[in-house]
């Protein structure tokens, strides 16, 4: 430490004074051209963006994000090469340097993985699936895992004056153990793979797993992101996603409605079958009908306390809020008209026959109205 203070003294700022201007004129000059830079790449970005030229205003606005950091650097480099340092200090300061001038290619490089990824959104948007869209954030997460490994195996290239090859090895070793000690995220990983693969949903539709019903917000390497109808976010671990039934609510080409009318028990079967043609008026050729599902309507079962109608038609296409407003237009025309023919509604009711009714005398045991009771 005495030593180097008797350089700082002596050295430089007694005859090298010049030196440190220039090492201070890097710096700030580095800072105030990586500025202006940063702004005219930003501005130019801009202009882009606003004439739909989104790869190349991506790729000014990523140059621009990393112009100030990378400047500076070089501006730093340059200004402490203008400095001569004790034999004991200089490899210190030319590693320090080396591992700058990483960082700042690295950090480039870094900035740019956004141009790839606005060009691949660019090119998942020309395709009618949407699984692409889900792929592409999951490719630049990998190139960004992927490029800071690379990062850090240069530094430690740079600082150990081993070949990259050995480094690599030895983060692939302890990769392996890390993979080990973390099976659930490997499991995650390869979870996401699998859905990848089969495309058992896409990004905005509908699915339920198990008691989970939500819309498909994300798809990243260890979980998949849920927003149900509720508005609550549930986050699933691919692991788990993979192994179990989904079901793809928004993959179905229809909405199917089963429902029963049930009228009364003395309601006469004229007018049953009155019942009948006017659901299948109702129904006829109606909105939302495909020619080869259309609706039906049958008279099919005695309930305990009513007559049962069974219908059942679908609804092309799988339009939730459209299908209700039919189905509640459907019900309406049901209830005017069954009003309007005297047609009752069922509901469960009870009836009680008195002993002495004579419309319904009590017969007990087969022995009459009960004039024939000994005694």
């Amino acid at each position: 430490m005495e030593q180097w203070q008797a350089w700082l003294t002596a050295e430089v700022l007694g005859n090298e004074l010049w030196r440190v201007l220039v090492l201070l004129g890097g710096v700030l000059g580095g800072l105030i051209v990586g500025k202006l830079v940063r702004y005219y790449l930003e501005k130019t970005g801009s202009y882009l963006a606003g004439h739909g030229r989104k790869v190349r205003s991506a790729l000014f606005m990523a140059l621009g994000k990393a112009a100030v950091p990378a400047v500076f650097i070089w501006g730093l480099t340059l200004g402490m090469s203008a400095l001569h340092f004790p034999d004991r200090f200089a490899g210190w300061v030319a590693s320090g340097l080396d591992v700058l001038g990483i960082l700042a290619i690295g950090y480039v490089l870094y900035a740019l993985i956004d141009v790839v990824g606005t060009w691949m959104m660019k090119w998942a948007g020309k395709t009618t699936s949407k699984l692409d869209d889900m792929l592409v954030p999951m490719v630049s997460k990998s190139l960004r895992v992927t490029l800071i490994i690379l990062v850090v195996a240069q530094i430690a290239q740079s600082l150990s004056d081993k070949p990259v090859s050995s480094i690599l090895a030895g983060l692939g070793i302890g990769s392996l153990a890390v993979a080990l000690a973390a099976k659930d995220t490997v499991s995650n990983f390869f979870g996401s793979l699998v859905i990848l693969s089969d495309k058992p949903f896409e990004l905005g539709q509908l699915i339920q797993v198990g008691a989970t019903k939500g819309t498909v917000e994300s798809l990243g390497f260890r979980s998949t992101r849920l927003r149900t109808l509720d508005g609550h976010l549930v986050t699933i671990p691919n692991g788990e996603l993979a192994n179990q039934t989904i079901e793809n609510i928004g993959q179905r080409p229809s909405i199917r409605r089963i429902a029963n009318l049930t009228i009364t028990y003395d309601t006469p079967p004229e007018k049953v079958q009155e019942a009948l043609e006017i659901a299948k008026d109702v129904l006829k050729d109606h909105e939302g009908m495909h020619p080869d599902f259309p609706p039906r309507v049958f008279f099919n079962e005695f309930n305990d306390v009513s007559l049962n109608l069974f219908m059942i038609y679908w609804f092309h296409p799988a339009d939730y809020w459209a299908y209700m407003a039919f189905t509640e237009k459907v019900n309406m025309d049901l209830l005017r008209r069954f009003n309007a023919a005297g047609i009752e509604f069922a509901f469960p009711t009870q009836t009680l026959y008195l002993a002495g009714d004579p419309a319904r005398p009590l017969n007990i045991g087969g022995l009459g109205n009960g004039s024939d009771l000994p005694g």
